[in-house]
């Protein structure tokens, strides 16, 4: 097998990757990205939400389906399960989610390529690294006994309970409202009897879980690109549903992402 990487090219474009990580969580304390409930018209052109989202998640499942069909270790077990588990997510994300959302929110467009931008680039360095690099230069990490090392099986069942988490807090968001109520509610169901963005938490988990399950600095990489883009934004809808709803919230004493720490 062959590849036009060496390590040390893949690594130092991560800690690119990682530095404007920090600088996406520094920024998103300060300017909140315009998406849900942060969107005004100062964000430009907008398109129907629904397409936008299948439009920004959809191309990275098909960037990771490309570099694992090309893949000369894409049968062996431990990388199928890393392909499935990783699919798996991004196939709900793409062409299930989308077209469950209700009203006729918009998305700005400058979001949407911006996201585009993010899961091509990190469906590529996801996918090189497990089905290209870590073949060459892990000493063979990924063999079947790797699928009895502790370390992926914490990963996996973090991984699934982030999973029930945010598809959980979805469905409680989806269900706020009845058909034709335009009101605003504060969610209370499940972990949003803690926090305000119970959604993002539980999806912080799995590529909590997908890093360890892997021990790869490409799965860290996602991790800490998901937490620098999630933590501010809760932060954001902390402080506006602190607003709309005064009374009820300081009450409950919630927190924005993490129960019981922040």
């Amino acid at each position: 097998m062959e590849t036009i990487y060496t390590l040390k090219e893949f690594n130092n474009f991560m800690y690119i990757l990682a530095l404007i990580g920090l600088v996406v969580f520094i920024s998103l304390y300060y300017v909140d990205a315009g998406y849900g409930k942060m969107r005004t018209e100062k964000w430009g052109p907008a398109i129907n939400n629904k397409i936008g989202w299948f439009l920004m998640e959809m191309p990275v499942f098909f960037v990771f389906l490309f570099l694992w069909a090309t893949s000369e270790v894409r049968l062996q077990l431990p990388y199928l399960i890393f392909f499935l588990i990783f699919e798996f997510h991004y196939f709900q994300r793409s062409f299930i989610f989308p077209f469950l959302l209700k009203g006729n929110s918009k998305m700005p467009l400058i979001i949407m390529a911006l996201s585009v931008v993010w899961n091509l680039i990190n469906g590529y360095v996801q996918g090189i690294w497990l089905f290209h690099l870590a073949p060459i230069y892990t000493s063979g990490l990924y063999t079947t006994a790797w699928l009895s090392d502790p370390r992926f099986i914490i990963g996996i069942c973090i991984f699934a309970i982030g999973w029930c988490i945010n598809m959980h807090s979805d469905h409680v968001i989806r269900t706020l409202r009845k058909p034709g109520d335009t009101n605003h509610y504060l969610p209370k169901k499940g972990l949003y009897k803690y926090v305000t963005s119970a959604n993002y938490f539980g999806e912080i988990l799995e590529w909590l879980g997908f890093s360890v399950m892997t021990w790869s600095w490409a799965g860290a990489l996602f991790f800490w690109f998901t937490c620098c883009n999630l933590v501010p934004r809760s932060n954001s809808i902390w402080h506006r549903y602190k607003e709309e709803f005064a009374d009820e919230f300081d009450e409950k004493k919630l927190k924005r992402i993490i129960p019981f720490i922040y």
